[in-house]
């Protein structure tokens, strides 16, 4: 996971990731190796507390109207999955209408130039 992470988030300016919160899972137990490597600090929600995942738990409740709980999601194409439009293109009464794409390139424009 420490290398999925890593690869995925390196790209971004260095300024752009500064925490990543994330569960208590075994994936995630060589966590001071992606703070080192992308110099952010990791937090983990407590045990059974969703809300302090929220970021991460609303597009899984969105995935779910797609596919229901219990759908094998491997047979689901990659490409299908990584679809903004599948999920979170959407404008968010919480961004006050705005879609959160928007939102991330012009934090990325904007933070780290």
């Amino acid at each position: 996971m420490s290398e999925a992470v890593i690869k995925a988030l390196s790209h971004y300016p260095k300024d752009a990731v500064k925490t990543i919160t994330c569960d208590r899972g075994s994936e995630f137990a060589c966590w001071r190796r992606i703070e080192k490597e992308l110099h952010c600090n990791m937090y983990f929600a407590d045990p059974y507390c969703a809300g302090q995942k929220g970021t991460n738990e609303n597009p899984n409740g969105l995935l779910r109207e797609f596919y229901p709980e219990g759908r094998n999601l491997e047979r689901v194409s990659e490409k299908t999955l990584k679809n903004p439009a599948l999920i979170n293109a959407g404008p968010k009464k919480v961004l006050h209408y705005q879609k959160p794409v928007d939102l991330f390139n012009f934090f990325i424009s904007e933070c780290c130039i």
